[in-house]
């Protein structure tokens, strides 16, 4: 078991450099690209560039590889899958592998009573599909969604989408009906609380404002929510946030659509962020650890919600015979043991980084769920500005240092590792943190 990084060459090393030449006259500019890594292998937590380096996964290719690189089990179902088809549409063929699946889904999803899947390839997909069926289901065309909030990067999910104003910036105007609130940020609260006294004050915004001023409740298809806010900073709201919306939705016949796109597949110690909340969504939207690295996304639904007809919604590529192979091999995985593993060690995680806040400043705060955890930095701890260039100049040493880690909203760190790692490599990589923070500060 490899617990250290080992740097062998100068960062990108030769043929690493090179590759990156090729991809800068061709990939689209698009792509953000945080530092030069170019991946040649993995195996579990571990990763190695084209020219031999190291390097521990704090990353897991955005919270995708959740079984860690290349599982057996799960390259097996796929090798074992490709000997038999590689694609037979599902949209107008039937095969076991997706409605194994779906019975799967059924059976782990935190969804009341029966339940219906529609399969696409990726978290954008998941969510434009479950826009068109609150929509479709409701007959109401407008949804709320919430500041920092990322849903994909297509139409319908970008007008949701307020991460970042770059990613909607020059695609305007957005899809029509989408109204924003502010998100229950307990360490930045909207209203001016405290996060031991909070009652979801800010879902005031919501109630008093959006349904009094802007649009009236029978006009709300859904609300469209991130149980735990990803790319907006690693956000865990208080339980009566979820609690509330679900009320709230309960009683104006809105479909509460959870987005559990990256917080998804086991990465919070539970199958489903939503069950830390005590909440049942309508439809929950599903991708990234689905499939262990394969593309396949999953809209699930109440039956009695997705019971558009034929020809209403369709993919070509949704639910692949070898992508629906890895998430039931991937299910099977999560449920014994991994799960559990990232409770245990996104605990010691938690404990390691809340000691680091002790002693470092820069540290302002300190959230999640199992292994999915953020480090909001600061440059005051009392006016909470933002430290942005600290954050970013933290991802860049630690790249040097061999970890390979995104930061997540302005000034967060992100930590979503591989659910396979051990507490002895993230030993390591919270050393190497600490190494950065040093010399950050």
């Amino acid at each position: 078991m490899i617990t250290k990084p080992d740097i062998k060459t100068a960062l990108p090393g030769p043929k690493a450099a090179a590759i990156i030449a090729r991809d800068a006259k061709r990939v689209s500019t698009s792509y953000t690209r945080e530092y030069p890594f170019v991946m040649a292998k993995g195996e579990g937590a571990v990763v190695e560039d084209v020219d031999g380096n190291v390097f521990l996964d704090c990353a897991a290719g955005i919270a995708v590889t959740g079984t860690g690189h290349s599982h057996p089990d799960v390259v097996k179902a796929i090798v074992d899958q490709a000997h038999q088809y590689l694609h037979m549409s599902g949209t107008d063929f039937y095969y076991e592998p997706q409605v194994a699946l779906a019975e799967a889904i059924a059976g782990i999803v935190p969804i009341d009573g029966e339940v219906r899947s529609f399969f696409g390839n990726s978290g954008t997909e998941a969510n434009e599909a479950a826009l068109k069926l609150a929509r479709y289901s409701t007959k109401r065309v407008n949804v709320i969604a919430f500041l920092g909030s990322f849903h994909g990067r297509t139409l319908g999910s970008l007008a949701a989408t307020s991460s970042r104003a770059i990613q909607r910036r020059g695609f305007g105007p957005m899809m029509p009906g989408m109204f924003h609130a502010p998100y229950a940020n307990c360490y930045r609260c909207p209203v001016g609380l405290k996060p031991e006294t909070c009652q979801a004050e800010c879902l005031g915004f919501v109630e008093e404002q959006i349904l009094v001023h802007l649009v009236s409740p029978d006009e709300v298809a859904g609300i469209l929510v991130e149980p735990i806010q990803g790319e907006g900073g690693y956000v865990v709201p208080a339980k009566v946030f979820h609690q509330r919306l679900r009320e709230l939705t309960a009683t104006h016949g809105m479909m509460l659509i959870m987005d559990e796109v990256q917080s998804g597949m086991g990465r919070t110690g539970k199958m489903f962020a939503a069950e830390h909340f005590g909440v049942k969504p309508d439809i929950v939207t599903i991708a990234k650890g689905i499939a262990s690295g394969l593309p396949l996304s999953v809209t699930a639904a109440r039956a009695d919600v997705m019971n558009w007809p034929p020809g209403a919604h369709a993919s070509t590529f949704g639910g692949n015979p070898l992508s629906c192979a890895a998430a039931l091999e991937t299910i099977k995985i999560l449920q014994n043991g991994l799960m559990k593993n990232a409770e245990t060690v996104g605990a010691h995680l938690v404990d390691r980084l809340l000691a680091l806040k002790e002693k470092y400043p820069l540290i302002g705060d300190v959230r999640g769920k199992g292994l999915m955890v953020g480090a909001e930095l600061v440059r005051d701890r009392v006016t909470k500005e933002r430290a942005t260039t600290e954050r970013d100049r933290i991802v860049q040493e630690m790249f040097k240092r061999g970890v390979l880690i995104l930061g997540a909203g302005r000034n967060a760190l992100r930590f979503a590792p591989p659910l396979v790692i051990t507490t002895a490599q993230i030993d390591t990589i919270v050393d190497i943190f600490e190494d950065a923070l040093k010399i950050v500060k």
